[in-house]
C-alpha cells in the first residue's frame, strides 16, 4: 500500500542567499522525496523562507526599502537557486503570511490556556552606541558553559548550549564592538520543563538518531529552562496577542511555517489539512493520513528536538515522525572561507558547473549520521570524471550510437549471459532501496558503481565494436542488454541525477522511469538519436568559480539600492569635527577580531592616542608603522570588547582589499590641525 509522507527542510533565512553549504540539506531531502515518489508514494515537500527578526528590519533599513520587498527579492533569489539545482519543493512559501500568523496565534493561545506561558522580567542587552536593543546574533561573547569565546547570544556553536545573551560573559554589540547595557523588559516565556517527560519519551520512540538523543540526554541532566518567546519593539514580525510593542521572538513562529506552507498548499489543492497535520482544528483529531519527516542541520537540533516539539504537543498538535539530522560541509578539510574563494554560492556554482556534478558528489559522502561532510575539489573532479562521464554516460555511449548507426536503433533479446548481467543488476534493488530510505545514500553509490563496473567488464569481455564486422545480430543482442543495464542504472541514479535520467528515458523512448520497472526489460524496442548525457570537469572551471568567490569579488546585483543619505546635518554641524594630522607610533593586530588594527598615534603635544581600525583586510601591521594619517580628534571615546577607541582614522573603500586610508605629506607634523 502506497505511503502518504510530508517533508519539510530547515527555513532558509532572507537576510542571505543560498550558499554550498545551505545546499547540504536540500539536496539531501529532495534525493529522499524523488526517491518516494519513484517507488510510488505520495511525498510532498514543504518549505518557505524564514522572514522575521531584527537582522531582517536592520537590512531592509539599509537599503531603504521596507522589510516586505526585502523579503519577498530575497524568496525570489532563493527559489531561482533551488530550482537551478532541480530542488522540487510541492510548495515553497513564506514565514510573513496570514496562515503563520493564525497558526503562531494558535499555538500561543492553547499553550497560555494551558497554563505553560508565563511572563517575568528580563534584563536584556542593549547598545547605547547603536540606540537599538540588540537581538540574540547581533551580541556576541564568552559561552557561559564551555567557555568558547565569539558565540552569539543565543546558543553556543561548540558545545550546543542555549541561553540568554544577558548569560554571555564579556559580551559586546556584533556590529560595533561596544558593550552593551541591561535594560528591564517584561517578557513572555515558554515553560519547557512541563514538557520533559513527554520529550524523553519522543525520543526514546526513535524521534532523532541515536547520537543525537544521546545529546539531548546531556540536556535532560542539566535541566530544561524557560524559553523567552517575546522580542520588544521595533521588531519586524507578528504582534503577541493583546500587546502593542511585543513581538513573537523569530524562533517561535519560524518552524511554524511548515504548517503554513502546508496549508496554503492544502488550501489550493482541496485537500483536508487536518488530515495531514491533525490537531490544528476546532476539534481533536486522530494520528491523521501522513507520516511527517523533518530534514534539519545540527546547529539547530535544540530548537527542532525539544522547544518545537514541546510546542506542538502542549497545544494538541501532531508532531513529527522524526528528524533526519545532518552535519555541516567543510571544504579541502576547512571551514567555509570568503578569503580563500571557498565560500562558494549557489548562483555562483551555476555559472561555472553542472548541478547534477555537486548532486552526485554530495549523495556519494551522504550517510545517516550527523558527521560533517568535506567538498574536496580534486576529489569531486576526479569523481565526476571517473563515475559520471567514465562509467554511466561511457555505458550509454558506446553503445546508442553503434545501435542507431549501424542496426537501425532496433533493440534485440536478451541471451542467457545478457539475462545474467540484467539479474545481477535487478537482485541489488532491495538494498539500494533500503540505503535510500534509510539515508544511507553513500551506500546506494557505492553499490551503483559496483553494477556499472559489471556492466563495462560485460561490454569489454563481448566486444562490440569487433563484433559489429562479423556479427551483427551478436552486435545488437549485446548492445540489448548493455542498454538494459543502462536503464537500470539510470532508475538507481535518478533521485540523485533527475536531469540526467530524463535524458536517457529520451534517448531510450520510453515513459518516466520508476523502481516497478526495473524488473521488465526492454527488447525488440526502437531507440531515439543519442545526445551526450554528462561533460567532463575541467579544473579550470572549478578554479574559476573559487576566483569569483574570493571576497570582494563577487558583484552586487544592478538593482541593489543605494545607502540612504543619513538626516541632515548643519555647516555648523560639520565645524564640529576636528581633524588632526596624527603619527602611527605602533600598529598591531586585534586578537579575535579578522577587521580591526590596534593603532597607537602620536597626535602632537607629547599625547598618544589609542585607535581601532576596521582595515585589517587591507594593510598589514608593518606597513602603517611611520604613516603620517587624518585622525577625528574630537571623537567620543568608544569603550570596545578589546579595549577604548580614542578617535577615528579616516578611510574609504568598497571593503575588503579596497579599503584606502588617508594619509598626509611625511613632512606633516603631528597635530597639525586640517581646514
Amino acid at each position: 500500500m502506497a505511503r502518504k509522507i510530508a517533508v519539510t527542510s530547515a527555513l532558509p533565512y532572507a537576510n542571505g542567499p543560498i550558499h554550498l553549504g545551505h545546499l547540504v540539506e536540500y539536496l539531501q531531502t529532495d534525493i529522499w522525496v524523488r526517491f518516494q515518489k519513484m517507488c510510488g508514494n505520495e511525498c510532498l515537500y514543504f518549505c518557505a523562507d524564514d522572514t522575521h527578526g531584527t537582522p531582517i528590519m536592520i537590512s531592509a533599513r539599509k537599503a531603504g526599502i521596507d522589510p516586505e520587498e526585502l523579503i519577498g527579492r530575497m524568496q525570489k533569489e532563493h527559489k531561482a537557486d533551488f530550482d537551478g539545482f532541480h530542488i522540487e519543493f510541492d510548495n515553497y512559501y513564506s514565514t510573513h503570511s496570514p496562515e503563520n500568523k493564525h497558526f503562531s496565534e494558535l499555538i500561543f493561545n492553547r499553550l497560555n490556556e494551558a497554563g505553560s506561558i508565563v511572563t517575568r522580567d528580563v534584563e536584556q542587552t542593549y547598545c547605547e552606541n547603536c540606540r537599538m536593543a540588540l537581538p540574540d546574533r547581533f551580541v556576541r561573547g564568552v559561552c557561559p558553559k564551555c567557555k568558547a569565546e565569539h558565540q552569539y547570544g543565543d546558543s553556543c556553536e561548540v558545545c550546543g548550549t542555549t541561553y540568554r545573551p544577558s548569560d554571555l560573559i564579556n559580551p559586546y554589540c556584533a556590529t560595533c564592538g561596544a558593550t552593551p547595557t541591561l535594560k528591564t523588559s517584561e517578557h513572555y516565556f515558554f515553560k519547557l520543563a512541563d514538557y520533559e517527560q513527554q520529550l524523553r519519551d519522543l525520543i526514546t520512540k526513535g524521534h532523532t538518531q541515536k547520537s543525537v538523543a544521546n545529546k539531548l540526554d546531556e540536556w535532560f541532566t542539566a535541566g530544561l529552562k524557560d524559553w523567552d518567546i517575546s522580542r520588544d519593539g521595533p521588531y519586524f514580525g507578528f504582534k503577541i496577542p493583546g500587546e502593542e510593542n511585543k513581538y513573537f521572538y523569530v524562533w517561535l513562529d519560524a518552524p511554524i511555517g511548515y504548517m503554513a506552507s502546508a496549508k496554503n498548499y492544502c488550501d489550493k489543492n482541496n485537500l483536508d489539512f487536518d488530515k495531514l497535520w491533525p490537531g490544528t482544528g476546532s476539534t481533536p483529531s486522530d494520528s491523521g493520513d501522513y507520516e511527517l519527516y523533518h530534514f534539519i542541520g545540527k546547529d539547530i537540533m535544540y530548537f527542532h528536538a525539544l522547544f518545537w516539539p514541546a510546542m506542538l504537543i502542549g497545544a494538541g498538535i501532531k508532531s513529527a515522525e522524526k528528524l533526519f539530522i545532518h552535519g555541516f560541509l567543510t571544504v579541502n578539510g576547512e571551514k567555509m572561507s570568503k578569503s580563500r574563494g571557498t565560500f562558494i554560492r549557489a548562483s555562483t556554482y551555476l555559472k561555472h558547473l553542472d548541478p547534477e556534478s555537486l548532486r552526485y558528489y554530495y549523495a556519494g559522502k551522504l550517510t545517516d549520521s550527523i558527521d560533517d561532510i568535506d567538498l574536496k575539489f580534486e576529489d569531486f573532479i576526479n569523481k565526476i570524471n571517473s563515475d559520471v562521464v567514465g562509467k554511466f554516460a561511457n555505458l550509454a555511449s558506446r553503445s546508442g550510437p553503434m545501435l542507431t548507426k549501424q542496426l537501425d536503433a532496433q533493440l534485440g533479446q536478451l541471451d542467457a549471459q545478457g539475462r545474467e548481467l540484467i539479474d545481477k543488476l535487478v537482485a541489488a534493488k532491495d538494498g539500494i532501496i533500503d540505503d535510500y530510505e534509510n539515508l544511507r545514500y553513500a551506500a546506494a553509490v557505492r553499490s551503483i558503481v559496483a553494477l556499472a563496473d559489471e556492466a563495462n567488464r560485460y561490454v569489454e569481455q563481448n566486444q562490440p565494436w569487433v563484433t559489429i564486422k562479423t556479427d551483427p545480430e551478436k552486435t545488437r543482442t549485446v548492445l540489448t542488454a548493455t542498454l538494459n543495464a543502462v536503464r537500470i542504472l539510470t532508475i538507481y541514479l535518478k533521485p540523485i541525477m533527475p536531469k540526467y535520467a530524463e535524458k536517457v528515458e529520451q534517448f531510450l523512448g520510453i515513459k518516466p522511469l520508476s523502481f516497478a520497472d526495473i524488473g521488465s526489460v526492454l527488447e525488440n524496442h526502437k531507440i531515439n538519436h543519442f545526445e551526450r548525457l554528462a561533460e567532463r570537469i575541467d579544473e579550470k572551471q572549478v578554479n574559476a568559480m573559487v576566483e569569483e568567490s574570493k571576497e570582494g569579488q563577487v558583484a552586487q546585483p544592478a538593482e541593489s539600492p543605494a545607502e540612504p543619505f543619513k538626516p541632515e546635518c548643519t555647516i555648523d554641524d560639520f565645524a564640529k569635527i576636528d581633524l588632526r594630522i596624527a603619527k602611527v607610533l605602533k600598529a598591531e593586530s586585534v586578537e579575535g577580531a579578522d577587521r580591526l588594527l590596534h593603532l597607537v598615534l602620536d597626535v602632537g603635544g607629547g599625547i598618544e592616542k589609542n585607535v581601532f581600525a576596521g582595515i585589517a583586510t587591507a594593510y598589514q601591521p608593518e606597513q602603517l608603522n611611520g604613516k603620517m594619517v587624518v585622525f577625528l580628534a574630537n571623537l567620543k571615546p568608544r569603550k570596545m570588547k578589546f579595549g577604548l577607541s580614542e578617535g577615528m582614522i579616516l578611510a574609504s573603500g568598497s571593503g575588503g582589499k579596497d579599503i584606502f586610508m588617508l594619509t598626509a605629506d611625511p613632512g606633516a607634523q603631528p597635530g597639525q590641525e586640517i581646514h
